[in-house]
């Protein structure tokens, strides 16, 4: 069991499906509430994020903590690409 926050620095976070997303670089810390609010994830899997950008990955978004980090849900791809207008 975990004891400090600092303890998820550098854990490998894997999508339900077990695909490696990437490692935990940082944390998202919500000061007034003193609590985690993400894991900031940098040097991603280029097949779930394009161009391998660092993501925040939301706590709510977390499964279990342990060795690893498992995540229940994560998009199936994440793109820099705005969606086109609509006309």
């Amino acid at each position: 069991m975990l004891e400090e926050a600092s303890e998820l620095m550098g854990l490998q976070v894997y999508t339900s499906s077990g695909i490696f997303l990437g490692n935990v670089n940082n944390l998202v810390i919500d000061l007034d509430n003193k609590r985690v609010d993400g894991l900031f994830v940098s040097e991603t899997n280029p097949l779930l994020v394009e161009e391998s950008k660092a993501v925040n990955v939301p706590f709510r978004w977390i499964q279990s903590v342990g060795d690893i980090i498992i995540l229940k849900y994560f998009p199936k791809r994440v793109t820099t690409k705005k969606p086109a207008a609509k006309l």
